[in-house]
């Protein structure tokens, strides 16, 4: 089977339905969602099959629910005769994934301590006071220094370095406003507000870094089958002591996922696969890699394509 390196979504690939269909074609997969059952108590599996938007949008479910169907296709895709990644990462929220998949955290620690995480982060900033908004158009030198002009004494910051001409901006409700507009003034094509429930990744959320360290701490980790590439500093952990570090740092630090993946392509890695729902990845590594090859298994049917086009 041809090497590839696997990729796992974060917070926004939810959507109602996830997983149901893994689940019911795939006894492994939906062994990842009976854990996740057993795990939290809170009915995951029935949240991803049959839950609302509504229902999938609180940050304390939408973190496992999310890590639980990533799992979940991964899974499938074993039991279907795929092979290991040669390197994995996940994006936010993703990494807890990408750590399962390398056997650096159980799936029950990792579903536990991402909905703490999220808990966490939600309660870091009172609802409304933060935002974040996508820059459009604009390359991310110009955009960091948007946001330091914008702040003004508030908090206003990169948060996701996502691909060329795509930057994700964080902070205050009202810094953010004005680093958008001060992002169209320079030339951004779009600044677009996004519906989060708060500012992820800027200093707003080091109370909930500090809340999550000592939670980590308790978690035994395990150091990686497989190189695991941080959000923080794009570089590949091969101990579970700086997975741990590094996964506390995340929290309220930038998402470098444009150099994490130009960094795993320069390591080696030709082929991408994304594991979960959605395919936002899957297009921000077409984007970065025109010549990468890229899979999408978040279905029965990616997972048979992605096990076909491997083995081919």
């Amino acid at each position: 089977m041809r090497p590839f390196a696997a990729m796992f979504p974060g917070q926004g690939a939810q959507h109602p339905g996830m997983g149901r269909a893994l689940a019911s074609e795939s006894e492994a997969a939906a062994s990842a969602f009976s854990e996740a059952d057993r795990a939290l108590e809170i009915g995951l599996s029935a949240i991803c099959f049959s839950g609302s938007e509504a229902d999938l949008a609180r940050t304390e479910v939408t973190q496992p629910a999310i890590l639980a169907t990533s799992v979940a296709a991964f899974r499938a895709f074993r039991e279907r005769g795929g092979g290991m990644p040669v390197a994995v990462a996940g994006h936010s929220l993703g990494e807890y994934s990408a750590h399962v998949v390398a056997g650096t955290l159980s799936l029950a620690d990792a579903l536990r301590s991402v909905r703490r995480r999220g808990r966490f982060m939600q309660e870091a900033v009172p609802e409304g006071e933060g935002a974040m908004a996508a820059i459009l158009g604009l390359d991310r030198e110009t955009v960091t220094r948007v946001c330091a002009e914008a702040a003004r004494g508030e908090v206003v910051a990169c948060a996701n370095f996502n691909g060329p001409g795509q930057v994700v901006i964080a902070g205050s409700a009202a810094a953010v406003v004005r680093a958008s507009e001060a992002a169209l003034a320079a030339g951004a094509k779009r600044a677009v507000p996004l519906q989060v429930s708060a500012p992820f990744h800027c200093s707003l959320m080091e109370p909930a870094a500090r809340r999550l360290a000592p939670v980590l701490e308790a978690v035994p980790f395990r150091d990686p089958a497989v190189p695991v590439y941080t959000n923080v500093d794009a570089e590949p952990v091969t101990s579970g002591a700086a997975a741990r570090e590094a996964l506390v740092r995340q929290v309220a630090s930038a998402v470098r996922w444009d150099d994490l993946v130009v960094k795993m392509a320069e390591d080696g890695a030709t082929t991408f696969v994304e594991f979960g729902p959605g395919k936002v990845l899957a297009g921000l590594v077409r984007r970065l890699r025109k010549d990468a090859t890229v899979l999408s298994v978040g279905d029965p049917d990616g997972v048979a394509a992605a096990v076909a086009e491997l083995a081919a």
